[in-house]
């Protein structure tokens, strides 16, 4: 065969092996068994206002509990097909890497060490943390520097345990801390008075105080020691899972960004005549879903049956909700926060 039929003969098959590859692309062993079976197994938190909770009624909610159901409406074109698993903090990793939930939500801070020993892989951030320290306002604790030498109560087997240690002995400050084995033990501790203070991520510390006798009595100090961004996680191995679960929560974001909503998003269907619209709902072809062996109406399903980014967060967390969180960081990009996806095309 000489040079030039060879060059030939690898242009006509050429297109044959990249759709190849483009079609294993898409295959996921995950999805698969979640079509399967019918449903999406979603590890979350045994119970945090704000990111996942169940009502006397075993009725689950939270921003992390939203973000399942948003996977779950992609994949399986109904938001309500999901099994959520309580896993406290020793069990959730573990949960994750033996295969018993397809996917954890449940505010776990994405760190190097996990990201990278463990198995698993963080898709992104649902929620941009930090942690931070809660105290009686009549104690007279105004500032950080006053806690030099106090009994700090905290939750063992967490990164607010490794940061609380990092932060007071880069700075030169004593501490005694008192370990407990979870987030209501511990401030059920500080309420007893048994420490100065309790740590943990901001997010938790409005959640824990709503649950305190009288909340007013209680103030979360201003500064804030760590970057704890907050995310769901998947099982290294199968990248295509990984792609859809991470996508889910990137359609959320550029929902917002595009304006659309849950209540007005069958209007906009009708009536835009924007190209990004177009693409990222799927009104004409599958651009966005072809890759994620998804059809087209993925991220619609998601706004329509979930809500966009800004919907879930104020129903969840924000002005709409118990807590009350300002957005901060986790508004968008565009509104002087750091929330940002990839643009959807």
């Amino acid at each position: 065969m000489n040079f030039f039929k060879f060059i030939i003969m690898i242009a006509s098959i050429l297109p044959i092996l990249i759709g190849t590859q483009a079609q294993a692309a898409v295959e996921s062993l995950t999805r698969s068994n979640i079509i399967t079976k019918g449903y999406l197994r979603c590890g979350v938190h045994t119970g945090l206002q704000g990111f996942s909770i169940p009502d006397s009624k075993g009725n689950w909610s939270g921003i992390d509990v939203d973000f399942c159901r948003a996977v779950a409406a992609a994949v399986l074109s109904d938001s309500n097909k999901v099994k959520f698993i309580p896993l406290t903090v020793k069990e959730r990793f573990i949960a994750l890497q033996k295969g018993q939930v397809d996917i954890l939500s449940r505010n776990s801070t994405w760190t190097i060490t996990r990201d990278t020993t463990m198995g698993i892989m963080f898709v992104g951030v649902v929620y941009y943390d930090g942690q931070g320290f809660i105290v009686k306002k009549n104690s007279g604790i105004r500032r950080l520097q006053d806690l030099n030498g106090s009994r700090i109560c905290v939750q063992d087997g967490t990164t607010s345990l490794i940061n609380l240690g990092d932060y007071f002995r880069g700075n030169g400050m004593r501490f005694s801390p008192l370990k407990y084995g979870s987030s209501d033990e511990a401030i059920a501790a500080y309420d007893s008075d048994k420490c100065s203070a309790f740590t943990t991520d901001q997010s938790q510390l409005y959640a824990q105080r709503s649950k305190l006798k009288d909340a007013r009595d209680h103030t979360i100090l201003a500064k804030v020691i760590s970057k704890d961004p907050l995310g769901p996680a998947v099982r290294q191995g199968d990248d295509a899972w990984f792609s859809v679960v991470r996508w889910a929560l990137y359609a959320m974001i550029i929902g917002e960004e595009l304006g659309i909503t849950s209540k007005n998003i069958k209007l906009i269907k009708k009536t835009s005549k924007d190209p990004r619209v177009h693409r990222f709902l799927g009104l004409y072809s599958n651009t966005t879903g072809t890759g994620l062996g998804l059809d087209g109406g993925w991220a619609y399903r998601i706004i329509e049956q979930v809500g966009n980014y800004g919907e879930v967060f104020e129903r969840n967390l924000g002005q709409k909700s118990k807590l009350k969180v300002s957005r901060g960081l986790n508004e968008l990009w565009s509104r002087g926060g750091i929330q940002y996806a990839p643009p959807a095309r």
